[in-house]
């Protein structure tokens, strides 16, 4: 699988920051999938996920997908221990899956670490 990750940071730099929890400021963000009503999977970043995930089930997102096909729940979320732009790469990566991928992906949360590490090697 190939992984596309912006030049912004190098790629060792970027499986650090994955790997050991380094932090450029002292707050953590969340990546999530969503399943959506219309059996679509809807990717996105926060800090806070409850309250997020609360906008897109009552509409008052920003987001106009989840406003079309309502959510039925998270399917998976990721801490991310990190700054902001990791969390966009990483909320990158997985939004450029295949519904395969992204089931997969669910099913088994672990190997998202694996997958964003193999560009290093």
């Amino acid at each position: 699988m190939s992984i596309d990750i912006p030049n912004t940071t190098s790629n060792i730099d970027f499986a650090f920051k994955m790997l050991s929890g380094y932090t450029l400021c002292s707050m953590s963000y969340w990546v999530y999938i969503l399943e959506c009503s219309n059996n679509s999977y809807y990717t996105g970043y926060t800090t806070d996920l409850i309250r997020r995930y609360h906008e897109h089930v009552s509409g008052t997102a920003k987001c106009k997908y989840t406003r079309s096909f309502k959510p039925l729940g998270v399917a998976q979320s990721w801490q991310i221990l990190g700054d902001k732009a990791t969390a966009m790469q990483v909320e990158k990566f997985i939004k450029k899956l295949n519904r395969k991928k992204k089931k997969q992906l669910i099913l088994h949360p672990e190997t998202l670490w694996y997958l964003l590490c193999s560009v290093v090697y």
